[in-house]
């Protein structure tokens, strides 16, 4: 795996172009986010889903209710059983979305230059006229000439299932706009989109704490990912309420940046949030398309130095309804690896897509190509340099592991960590080998029964590029005797074999705690 890595910078001969790729037990170190629905929930598809290559699973409560979702992770839990796959749950909240009404599923035809009033009065019927909103302060935040979008599962680019609109004029509470261009809108719900404009709504809706307070705790999500975040405030307002929910005060909080406000204010919602999900689908509308490309390497160039996973969306909208993606689209997930993407998160192509494993499977192969010739040389002199000196303990044990693992050729590194923090620091520094995260679990106590954690840190860390997690044998705990330490290499040593990661005279790098002190060490497998 390691030695079949060149760099872009060097000729690459075509002929080499054209060898077919190796399949491996990982199918990428970069991670795939599959949003389940109503294409993607059965045991059968979710299991293929897994094998292709899925680590998290997405539940987007913008769309069915939670007794439709609990089936969904019902069936996820029993494909994780018989693919022996671990996969983690992400709750995706609504947010303060707006959305058209349409309760009588019809249709809707809507010419381009012709008009059409969007009203708060969601009693009446959806037209070609009139559209009823779920939000009666949009009067107030437009003005004429504002842009608003607006279509299922928003604006793909195939611009027949989504349409623009101008605001034309405000009359009471009713917008009325100028069609842009031709398309038909289909299904219950389209959201809308006011380009650039400030959404007077929470961030946190009432129905979305519901949703956590109740499908959220009783799942034990592992992540939430927080819709429209567009403050740190709401970062924080969110880590209040998972703190008073029990078990979910370990739950990770991912800011989606979905508009300019979240743009404005990134920098402090990096440093509260527990990592980064860039919604390019709207974001795509709230920028000017010639600045799309340059937000994506900022924000993930943010990330990678604060160590902190990033997720990007929206890569290959056209494979909804194609078994391929587009040139562009493929030639697009390579550069969000090449970027620095920690996960690619796909949303309608698995949710409502005619090809959910399909798509997995080829986002894997693409990411795993780009993998080949990521910069790891230049990546890791730039973290260095922005970490700066002197470095904290962990830092420098974590750099030091991944540079000796690379000089030596190494095919792995092990990592015995409890909270997961020393494996995150060493997949920071993106070495070109898997790391397989050994999550040592630590007893606890609520004063009324002894309780291990350990599942929530090892699921988290499949969002993170290159760490692959395996969960230790409680009675093992993270630094301690010599000899209980060898027994726990030896079964990720074994795991490493049986995935063919390791194989014998290969060389691994194992970085653990010996009582106060951590030690990295090389270690060189017999036969």
């Amino acid at each position: 795996m390691h030695s079949s890595h060149l760099l872009l910078e060097e000729p690459i001969r075509m002929a080499s172009i054209l060898e077919p790729s190796k399949a491996t037990f990982f199918p990428a170190m970069t991670k795939i986010v599959g949003t389940l629905g109503p294409k993607s929930r059965s045991v059968e598809v979710i299991s293929g889903c897994l094998k292709a290559g899925m680590s998290v699973a997405r539940f987007d409560f913008s769309l069915g209710d939670p007794e439709y979702h609990q089936e969904t992770l019902e069936n996820l839990k029993a494909a994780v059983k018989s693919t022996k796959k671990l996969c983690a749950v992400m709750l995706d909240t609504v947010g303060p979305e707006l959305q058209v009404v349409n309760k009588s599923e019809k249709s809707i035809s809507l010419l381009a230059d012709g008009f059409v009033v969007l009203t708060p009065n969601q009693e009446v019927e959806a037209s070609s006229e009139l559209l009823p909103i779920n939000f009666d302060g949009l009067s107030k935040a437009v003005k004429k000439g504002d842009t608003i979008f607006m279509g299922q599962y928003l604006f793909t680019g195939s611009e027949t299932t989504s349409v623009w609109l101008e605001v034309s004029e405000v009359k009471g509470e009713d917008v009325v706009c100028v069609i842009k261009n031709s398309a038909t809108l289909s299904g219950a719900l389209f959201t809308l989109h006011a380009s650039q404009i400030h959404i007077d709504l929470p961030t946190l809706t009432d129905k979305d704490k519901d949703v956590i307070s109740n499908w959220g705790v009783k799942n034990k999500i592992d992540f939430l990912s927080l819709s429209y975040t567009r403050h740190a405030e709401d970062v924080r307002q969110a880590r209040d309420l998972l703190s008073k929910l029990g078990d979910l005060s370990q739950t990770q909080i991912f800011a989606k940046i979905e508009n300019i406000e979240g743009l404005t204010h990134f920098d402090e919602i990096l440093q509260e949030a527990d990592g980064i999900i860039l919604s390019r689908g709207n974001l795509g509308i709230d920028l000017p398309p010639e600045k799309v490309f340059l937000f994506q390497k900022a924000a993930l160039y943010k990330c990678n130095m604060a160590g902190k996973p990033a997720v990007l969306t929206r890569v290959v909208d056209s494979m909804t309804d194609n078994l391929r993606p587009t040139r562009a689209e493929a030639t697009d997930v390579a550069n969000a690896v090449l970027d620095g993407s920690d996960a690619i998160l796909l949303g309608a192509e698995t949710l409502r897509g005619l090809y959910p494993v399909e798509t997995i499977s080829i986002v894997g192969k693409i990411c795993a190509e780009a993998e080949k010739v990521f910069n790891q040389d230049l990546y890791f002199k730039k973290t260095v340099k922005y970490v700066g000196e002197p470095m904290t303990h962990l830092e420098s044990i974590a750099s030091s592991a991944v540079r000796a693992a690379i000089k030596v050729k190494a095919s792995a590194i092990i990592c015995f960590t409890s909270s997961g923090r020393a494996a995150r620091l060493i997949a920071k520094y993106r070495p070109t080998m898997p790391v397989l995260s050994v999550v040592i679990p630590r007893l606890k106590t609520n004063q009324l029964k002894w309780s291990f954690t350990g599942a929530f840190e090892a699921r988290q860390s499949l969002i993170v590029r290159g760490l692959f997690p395996m969960l230790a044998d409680p009675r093992h705990p993270a630094e301690s005797t010599s000899a209980t330490n060898e027994s726990v290499l030896k079964v990720a040593l074994d795991h490493g074999k049986v995935s063919g990661v390791i194989k014998s005279h290969d060389r691994v790098v194992v970085c653990q705690k010996v009582g106060d002190s951590s030690v990295v060490k090389i270690i060189e497998l017999e036969d």
